[in-house]
């Protein structure tokens, strides 16, 4: 009689090359490996990337890194249960507005749900030791391990001889002599196995995957805060922040201007839902206005939109708005030159 049992592992793919290592290194030991992906609305991937012109592929990382492994997918979508994550944490922030500790907890949480709803066996993740300065090092790592409920059906694959031995490591349902040692926030060692892997295609890394860790999105963030007097938000909300150049010429309007042909076209699909403005005989953004707009705001307005239009430099320039509950109006307006756009109406 054969007893053989393959055991079964849910791991964090977040698109990066540390979460691809992790999985290789698991599913080089005959476990089944299937990967899981949490949509808080905050990721970079799959949003600005393909939006904007850019040299970086025009993909999904998590589900590029599945495909390249051979492996299932489950994308979850979080974005409501998340918000208390982000408005309420309870460890607090990193450098900007991002919950890095509250996150790894919450997400490994629901990893461990997804295990026993799913009979899988246990979890793995991408974490190195030190690499984070709030959610990676040695002393948290265990109050993530106990908080998250996971206990020791965590493994982390990069850094487990250097953490206590967990269950997978103890049952031997993997070899813990086949796992890495590896801390700090150098790459020289996951590049290294990288190439022992034959991998050689992977997501760059560049200060994480989240735009919570971003200081000028961040700014965007607390200043939506800031406006509406509260601190809540909507996804539609969170992924407009993401777009455009932001710029508050009065404390009652803010302006999101499209930067080039991709930001437009997305900027389009909220047209009726905001005033907007566009340049009608020149090349020019989409820009689309937040708040409630006087006479002599929308001329200001206007000027700041013909300003960055392809007749910036021209006498006049016609630009036409659009009101959710109107028909279309035309302005004529004198561009602003660029010593009249100021510093500080930026966000």
């Amino acid at each position: 009689m054969n007893n053989y049992k393959q055991y079964k592992a849910i791991s964090l793919i977040s698109g990066g090359l540390d979460s691809m290592l992790a999985t290789k290194l698991i599913l080089d030991q005959g476990i089944h490996v299937e990967g899981i992906n949490f949509f808080t609305g905050f990721c970079v991937e799959g949003h600005t990337h393909a939006i904007r012109k850019h040299d970086k592929p025009k993909r999904n990382n998590a589900l590029w890194v599945a495909e390249q492994l051979n492996i299932k997918l489950h994308i979850i979508d979080i974005v409501e249960e998340y918000k208390n994550i982000v408005l309420n944490p309870q460890y607090g922030y990193g450098a900007h507005l991002n919950p890095c500790l509250d996150c790894k907890i919450f997400m490994i949480k629901k990893a461990k749900e997804w295990i026993k709803e799913n009979n899988f066996d246990f979890i793995i993740t991408g974490e190195v030791i030190g690499q984070r300065p709030k959610s990676q090092r040695k002393e948290t790592m265990p109050l993530v391990a106990t908080a998250s409920q996971a206990h020791d059906l965590l493994l982390r694959p990069l850094c487990a001889k250097l953490l206590p031995p967990t269950l997978p490591e103890r049952q031997a349902w993997v070899d813990r002599e086949k796992l890495g040692n590896i801390s700090g926030r150098g790459r020289k060692p996951q590049i290294n196995m990288a190439e022992q892997f034959g991998i050689k295609e992977y997501a760059q890394p560049a200060g994480g995957c989240c735009f919570l860790t971003d200081e000028k999105y961040t700014a965007k963030l607390q200043d939506l805060w800031d406006t509406q007097g509260k601190r809540h938000y909507e996804l539609d909300d969170i992924l407009l922040l993401k777009v455009g150049r932001h710029l508050r010429p009065k404390p009652n309007f803010k302006m999101i201007i499209g930067r080039e042909e991709g930001e437009n076209n997305y900027l389009e699909g909220y047209k009726k839902q905001f005033t907007y403005l566009r340049v009608l005989e020149y090349v020019g953004p989409l820009v689309l206005i937040e708040g409630e707009l006087s006479a002599e705001d929308l001329y200001l307005a206007a000027r700041i939109t013909a300003r960055f239009s392809g007749g910036k430099t021209a006498s006049c320039v016609k630009v036409q708005v659009g009101r959710k509950e109107s028909d279309p109006l035309e302005l004529e307006v004198k561009p602003f030159s660029a010593d009249d756009i100021k510093q500080e109406w930026y966000i």
